[in-house]
């Protein structure tokens, strides 16, 4: 009635005609569908259609013009009546029609345009069974098999004729998917052994060929005693300490393992060493005598001469070294050098660490006779490497991805470290791509496909990708895993991740089948009592996922098959299929599809599921372990006098608890929410994704503390250094430096507070009771 009103007074008083239209364009499966809405004052053009609104009256078969202020009062009567009725009449037509059209929904457009909601229709969902089946049915040992021989490559160091034709074959294959590939250029210094072999004396005598480097190295000379210390861990050196053997101006004997390369080193500097040694043991390693070592000892990731920033080509930033380089030298060395330097050597003979390199040599500590010489000539180049990119676009939320990547480069053949994983990167994206074509997958959220180089220098073409896009990755990234390494052995199944995905592996272990054992699935085989025990390893600096866990707050996860007895030899030349088989029994293939079929089905729950499936609750418990240590060690210092009685744990314990209550209470949230509704379950994730990325320090520069995740990373500004320091109080108050412990104490404080505030959502859900 209100219509009609409008439009008669329209017609009486010749109020000019107006038209709106609004397109709302949604593009759903590639379909554009376009909705038209009318105002009231469309009825214009249906009165004009009778002849009305042009003030025109028919007679006898000929048109004249009226006035209207000339008709009599009964005309006018008559012609509201009629208009009426043809309005009505009219109206009814047009709703029996529309209801009769199944395929057309009835959009009703109220007078305020702005309040109108849009409405998405979500695109059609297969269950999780089917999804599961069909990547099971489509990720092929045969198809594995097959990308494995075509990618297995002599020689793909990074920046190299091998690693660029590696790189132009994935993206040929992502451009074969459809996946509309791009790549990431960067221009970073790498270094390498110069024209000039690094050589290693024993007292003034060479030592056999000395074929493997370390990048990154300080390049110079320099001498000093030897000192043999285990795996250069700090409780090795410690234990050196209680012994009364000096480590000052001596050249350090290490093992390869346990720590990275880079830690061995940065240990032994910190204690004023002049050189280190590293070797392979034969008790941890099945390695040839003469086999020689690469690595980088680089206490960082990425170019060590642009830190924390990227090496894109056009950026113009002064010349920069990353604090995380070393001033002294580092080599490696062959187990056949190790054993002669060792023969020699003299001081104690320390039956702890005697556990057999050879049956004739002994693991003595060393003495001042024991001199030896290093003698590194590295050279350090810039080189031009490229990561390769492939994108699978999410039917809802693009904007929201899971990436997914392996390192492409490698020392020699490579084919434990980067040809395994860049082989099922590529299977992964062709049995997705496939799923979405002919199953009727459709991810709710983007895959990104990601192909690295130069990981073998420190995860460098990762980092940098991080470092140039991260205020754009900030709140984008759902989570990163990783496939470098995957496969080296059988006989173990162990994950390092963020603790928000513990309950989506241990679930997505139930549903592989076991390679070794198909009667049991991975949860079975390899989990004991306690699984988070039994499977879940620290996150080391060497991981490939540290970079996106501690500096971008990105929730990550990387796993590998590995060998109970002997450690894989990986950065060596021994790294080749027929090696590989050997650890694995001859099941690499049947291995990598398990790998293939955990990274996968892992990606599909992240992109599938209306709620991200990111357990915001696990953090609980960590940061109540690392406050009730922290509590109990302030408590003991004041009791003793050592620290004042003004430091109160009250705030660090309230800001625990703030954490507490936001995760529970989202846990609510969740729980009396429909999940159907699309928008509600955007806003909780948004929620859910801020997490990670809030657990970073907002108090240090990236640019002098890269690892600033507070529970995960390394630096000052991490509850672990808390603890440290109040571990050094303890022992020595006077060389404890109190302020900064103070300073720390409160900024550790509050970066929990505000992750908890952005947890409880809303500011005015937030918990400022501090």
């Amino acid at each position: 009635m209100d219509q009609a009103r409008t439009t008669i007074s329209k017609i009486f008083n010749g109020e000019p005609r107006s038209y709106t239209r609004f397109n709302l364009t949604q593009n759903m499966e590639g379909d554009n569908s376009q909705v038209e809405m009318k105002l009231s004052s469309d009825m214009d053009e249906e009165v004009e259609a009778n002849g009305v609104g042009e003030n025109m009256n028919q007679h006898n078969g000929s048109y004249f013009p009226t006035k209207l202020s000339q008709r009599s009062p009964r005309n006018i009567c008559f012609i509201v009546i009629g208009i009426l009725l043809l309005f009505i009449s009219g109206y009814l037509m047009g709703y029996l029609s529309h209801r009769g059209k199944n395929d057309t929904k009835v959009v009703t457009c109220p007078d305020i345009v702005d309040n109108v909601p849009l409405i998405i229709d979500e695109p059609a969902s297969l269950d999780w069974s089917d999804i599961r089946a069909f990547l099971k049915k489509r990720l092929t040992t045969s198809n594995i098999k097959n990308t494995l021989r075509e990618f297995s490559s002599a020689n793909h160091l990074a920046g190299t004729s091998g690693d660029e034709a590696l790189a132009n074959n994935i993206m040929e294959k992502f451009h074969a998917l459809g996946m509309a590939p791009w790549t990431d250029e960067h221009y970073v210094k790498i270094e390498g052994p110069g024209s000039s072999n690094n050589r290693v004396l024993f007292r003034g005598k060479a030592v056999g060929s000395t074929d493997g480097f370390l990048a990154y190295s300080a390049s110079r000379t320099a001498e000093g005693p030897a000192v043999y210390a285990h795996y250069g861990r700090p409780e090795d050196f410690r234990c050196l300490k209680d012994l009364k053997v000096e480590v000052s101006e001596k050249v350090v004997l290490v093992r390869a393992g346990k720590i990275s390369f880079a830690e061995k080193v940065a240990n032994a500097e910190i204690l004023n060493a002049s050189a280190v040694l590293i070797y392979p043991d034969l008790v941890d390693y099945k390695i040839n005598y003469d086999t020689a070592l690469f690595g980088h000892v680089h206490l960082g990731t990425g170019d060590p001469y642009t830190p924390g920033f990227p090496s894109f080509n056009h950026t113009q930033f002064p010349p920069a070294r990353s604090s995380g380089l070393p001033n002294i030298p580092a080599q490696t060395i062959s187990v056949r050098q190790a054993s002669e330097i060792m023969r020699k050597m003299g001081g104690q003979d320390y039956r702890y660490w005697n556990d057999g390199l050879l049956r004739d040599v002994s693991y003595r500590l060393g003495d001042d006779g024991d001199v030896i010489t290093v003698e590194v000539n590295n050279v350090l180049t810039e080189t031009k490497i490229h990561n390769v990119f492939g994108v699978i676009k999410g039917y809802v939320d693009a904007d929201r991805y899971v990436v997914i990547g392996a390192q492409r480069d490698a020392w020699g053949t490579g084919y434990a470290r980067s040809t395994v994983g860049t082989s099922l990167l590529v299977e992964l994206a062709k049995t997705i791509t496939n799923m979405i074509k002919n199953d009727g997958f459709r991810p709710k959220r983007s895959i990104v496909f990601a192909s690295w180089s130069a990981g073998e220098f420190g995860h460098v073409g990762a980092t940098e990708w991080l470092e140039g896009y991260l205020t754009s990755l900030n709140m984008k990234v759902v989570s990163y895993i990783s496939l470098d390494g995957v496969v080296s052995g059988s006989e173990l199944f162990k994950a390092s991740a963020s603790p928000l995905l513990y309950e989506l592996i241990e679930s997505t272990m139930k549903q592989v089948s076991s390679p070794t054992d198909k009667s049991k699935s991975l949860h079975e085989q390899f989990s004991a009592s306690n699984w988070e025990n039994s499977i879940i390893e620290p996150m080391g600096l060497s991981d490939s996922v540290y970079t996106f866990q501690t500096f971008s707050g990105v929730p990550s996860f990387s796993f590998r098959f590995a060998s109970r007895s002997k450690l894989y030899p990986y950065g060596t030349v021994e790294d080749t299929e027929q090696n590989l088989d050997g650890y694995t029994s001859d099941q690499t293939v049947i291995l990598a599809k398990a790998a293939g079929e955990v990274a996968g089905l892992v990606t599909l729950r992240l992109v599938h599921d209306h709620l991200i499936r990111l357990n915001v609750a696990k953090y609980n418990n960590i940061i109540h372990q690392y406050v009730s240590q922290i509590s109990s060690s302030v408590k003991g210092l004041q009791g003793s006098g050592r620290l004042p009685n003004t430091l109160t744990m009250q705030w660090l314990l309230s800001a625990q608890g703030s954490y507490d209550r936001a995760a529970n209470a989202l846990e609510n949230v969740i729980h009396n929410s429909n999940l159907d509704d699309l928008e509600q379950c955007r806003i909780i994730n948004n929620r859910i994704m801020r997490v990670e990325g809030n657990l970073l320090s907002p108090f240090v520069s990236p640019l002098e503390s890269a690892f600033r995740h507070i529970l995960l990373g390394s630096g000052e500004h991490t509850m672990a250094a808390l603890l440290d320091h109040l571990s050094a109080i303890e022992k020595d108050l006077e060389s404890a430096d109190m302020d900064q412990f103070k300073n720390q104490f409160a900024l550790a404080t509050w970066t929990i507070q505000g992750c908890a505030n952005t947890l409880a959502g809303e500011v005015w859900d937030m918990d400022n009771q501090i």
